[in-house]
């Protein structure tokens, strides 16, 4: 892969992931003051404010991170396919971000999962911001699956239910195309 490409990408790749982050941490109710919760914040501001004044919330719910990751997604995607001279048309790469934003959404969701369970194991109380933030971030969809699915035995199994839900999911993404 040629490197300009890999770091197009790359930066494209990280400012979306901290606007669905973003996304995330407003729409699980994170703790605000988190200092982590804070840099995102901070970082997600300047590009935001535009699109906040334009695209009104849904209920509680601003979906402006996601516009924004989406928008992140299609300008580098565009200039992806304009230096390689690649023949996708313009409603592929609007489908590709709107996929991708959906993938990346999906995959923080998957890997915060993995590291509650793990901090649930070694430290569950911990004071450090990191796993309070991923503990709040995941915390919602465990309460929503637990009131399908009890805890049996002491034995949560909602972490389970919750990756094979993600999994199911992101293998359908490609069939969207």
């Amino acid at each position: 892969m040629d490197p300009l490409l890999l770091i197009i990408r790359t930066i494209g790749e990280i400012f979306a992931f901290i606007a669905i982050l973003r996304f995330l941490l407003q729409t699980m109710k994170v703790d605000y003051y988190n200092p982590i919760s804070q840099a995102v914040v901070k970082f997600t501001q300047p590009p935001l404010m535009p699109l906040q004044r334009i695209i009104p919330k849904l209920g509680r719910i601003d979906i402006s991170p996601l516009v924004l990751a989406f928008l992140i997604k299609l300008a580098t995607l565009f200039i992806l396919v304009s230096i390689t001279g690649s023949s996708l048309g313009i409603a592929s790469i609007v489908m590709l971000s709107f996929i991708g934003v959906l993938d990346t959404l999906l995959t923080i969701l998957f890997w915060a999962t993995i590291g509650s369970v793990i901090i649930s194991w070694v430290a569950p109380d911990s004071p450090h911001p990191a796993p309070q933030l991923l503990q709040q971030l995941v915390e919602p969809l465990f309460a929503l699956v637990r009131r399908v699915i009890p805890p049996i035995g002491g034995l949560d199994l909602s972490p389970i239910a919750i990756f094979l839900v993600i999994q199911i999911v992101q293998s359908q993404l490609p069939r969207l195309m």
